[in-house]
């Protein structure tokens, strides 16, 4: 599979238009379990959420000849969109029975699903609930390991949860696609450990500057097209 460029003046995060957008539109649907009685803390299912698009992105059914790997290159050929939906109990059960791979934190499930069109989602996951995610931390987050990857979010940025962990994808797959081969498959065999975390204000003007990927909406939903809302900060990636 051809890996997009990510510094080229057609990166599918950047805000404005070119003749990729003229092409099929696809998501990456990703589903939260979030049941009303015991729901995730807020930092991990974003993490979470995360670590699932690295796991579709590095799975053997999304690659070369592998099953998915079609609708993995027909998504990554135009904006990279995702989505979050919720779900509980039935509605989570239907969701698991469709192809798909299931990634768990300490407290949360969020399923993964190849690429679908725009406006063909399968019906199970088009009646899930896609606005008004909220979650929140029990305890505040324990400062990241810096020798770790670190998903950084915009502090100046208000986004729900869902928003929040579609954006924290964006990071994490800009990240993969900058990584080299070695650093590739080290992240994958030690399972993906990161970390996402909101950055102080002059942390967060540093890492903007820093040559690390960013991550700029393109305002489909919640926030201005433009704004930068994740950094990450992947060990191999930093200068100097």
């Amino acid at each position: 599979m051809t890996t997009p460029d990510p510094s080229s003046a057609t990166h599918p995060f950047r805000p404005e238009e070119t003749a990729r957008d003229a092409a099929p539109q696809f998501v990456l649907p990703l589903v939260a379990r979030i049941e009303k009685a015991a729901p995730p803390a807020r930092t991990d299912a974003l993490e979470t959420a995360a670590r699932a698009v690295l796991v579709m992105l590095s799975d053997d059914r999304s690659l070369g000849d592998g099953e998915w790997a079609r609708a993995m290159r027909d998504w990554q050929d135009a904006r990279i969109r995702k989505v979050v939906r919720r779900a509980r109990g039935a509605e989570w059960r239907r969701a698991e029975a469709l192809p798909g791979i299931t990634v768990t934190g300490k407290s949360a499930e969020v399923r993964v699903f190849p690429p679908v069109p725009l406006d063909g989602w399968p019906k199970e996951l088009a009646r899930l609930q896609v606005s008004g995610t909220e979650l929140d931390d029990p305890e505040p987050p324990v400062a990241a390991d810096p020798s770790a990857p670190v998903l950084w979010l915009s502090p100046d940025v208000e986004m729900s949860a869902g928003k929040a962990m579609a954006q924290a994808g964006h990071g994490a797959q800009l990240a993969w696609w900058e990584l080299g081969d070695e650093d590739r498959a080290a992240w994958r065999e030690s399972g993906f450990p990161l970390a996402v975390r909101t950055a102080e204000p002059a942390r967060w003007r540093a890492l903007t500057v820093s040559g690390l990927p960013v991550v700029r909406d393109a305002g489909f939903t919640e926030i201005a097209p433009g704004s930068c809302t994740v950094v990450a900060d992947h060990p191999a990636l930093r200068r100097g």
